[in-house]
């Protein structure tokens, strides 16, 4: 199915962008794992639309209602399903995506793929309205894995052409991790972030919009976790960041930029570091061979441009095989790489604890009240 994911924790995504809710079913969690739920509702709420002029001016609360798999404050090891309702829809924006192919949207290869049946308003089920419940099942990640000393945290390192400072590879430490997290715009230099919040505005008011880069890190995750060939770590992490919808391009460590150098600068040399192993640099970013190092772990996700823009643009007509003109209507972000920051970390959070799991079972999260299953 394309829409669940998972080796040992089993998730599902369901839902379109207009109907009734949206959710995600999560297989796998161990029980007796307590939930914060105001800390929950923190994390999705920085995703959430309607909050300033960089994103959609569509309100939607976003608050879960856990149908199964929690009780008395804690997960109770069955399948833990949970609905967020729509409420803020305008449909009728959308009217013309039945037969008209906006570009860069998946309208025209929903319908082949599809047959029409597909539901199209606000994009149905291709919409980055479905990252509200990917950021749930995530955050619930989160929780669990801070709980093992696990921190996640990542920040807008690009917009347009303009650049955050990067995450330390070798010396990053938590609360720097996790500072944009908790700033009103997720940057590491707040003027960075004011520099890309008016290139965003100017992309807005030219009736167009802007892509960006989110660069995410994790600290405290064990040495020797995953697989070599197809699971690794950084085949799992990816899976699930690219099921968010605009991202085009994910590395790791040095990624691209490695194919530049020479191996005597691309390699990380081991050291002993009162008794740890340890590298002096983090090319790798944390992951060699598919299997975490020890070392901070490092990647970057590239959003492109928001595809739905005001300015007109020629496209066609699939149903009837004829050239249009569409200029798009309704509510959209001029930059969706800024509300897309927790998402990323959401991903990385349960691309994680699929992996510890399957390594150590329930059992091996330490300090947690786990129940067999």
């Amino acid at each position: 199915m394309p829409s669940t994911w998972g080796n040992y924790l089993k998730m599902s995504i369901f839902g379109e962008s207009h109907g009734p809710g949206i959710g995600v079913v999560l297989d796998g969690l161990p029980a007796g794992i307590p939930i914060d739920r105001e800390a929950l509702d923190r994390f999705t709420q920085r995703r959430a639309p309607g909050k300033n002029r960089n994103s959609t001016p569509r309100k939607e609360n976003d608050w879960p209602e856990f149908l199964s798999g929690y009780w008395n404050g804690v997960t109770t090891g069955t399948p833990l399903a949970a609905l967020i309702r729509n409420h803020d829809t305008q449909s009728k924006d959308y009217s013309q995506m039945e037969a008209v192919a906006r570009p860069g949207h998946a309208d025209y290869t929903g319908f082949l793929r599809y047959g029409g049946a597909n539901d199209v308003r606000g994009g149905g089920h291709f919409s980055g309205r479905l990252t509200a419940p990917l950021t749930l099942a995530g955050g619930i990640a989160k929780q669990i894995l801070a709980g093992q000393g696990i921190f996640i945290g990542a920040h807008l390192l690009q917009v347009a052409d303009l650049q955050d400072l990067s995450f330390d590879p070798v010396n990053l430490d938590v609360p720097t991790l996790l500072r944009p997290g908790e700033s009103p715009f997720p940057t590491l230099n707040q003027a960075c972030g004011d520099g890309m919040q008016e290139a965003i505005e100017q992309a807005r008011m030219a009736l167009d919009s802007v892509g960006g880069i989110v660069e995410c890190g994790v600290l405290g995750f064990p040495a020797g976790i995953g697989s070599p060939m197809f699971d690794g770590l950084e085949n799992r992490i990816a899976s699930l960041v690219f099921g968010i919808p605009a991202v085009k391009g994910v590395e790791f460590g040095d990624g691209f930029a490695a194919c530049g150098l020479r191996g005597s600068q691309n390699n990380d040399p081991f050291f002993l570091e009162n008794g740890r192993i340890a590298t002096t640099t983090n090319h790798a970013g944390g992951i060699l061979g598919g299997i975490s190092s020890g070392m901070p772990i490092l990647f970057r996700a590239g959003f492109k441009p928001t595809p739905s823009i005001a300015l007109s643009q020629k496209t066609v007509n699939f149903r009837e095989n004829r050239a249009e003109e569409l200029s798009i209507h309704g509510r959209h972000d001029p930059c969706v790489a800024v509300r897309a920051v927790p998402v990323v970390e959401a991903a990385a959070a349960l691309a994680l604890l699929d992996a510890l799991l399957e390594a150590r079972g329930y059992q091996g999260l330490q300090g947690s009240s786990v129940g067999s299953k």
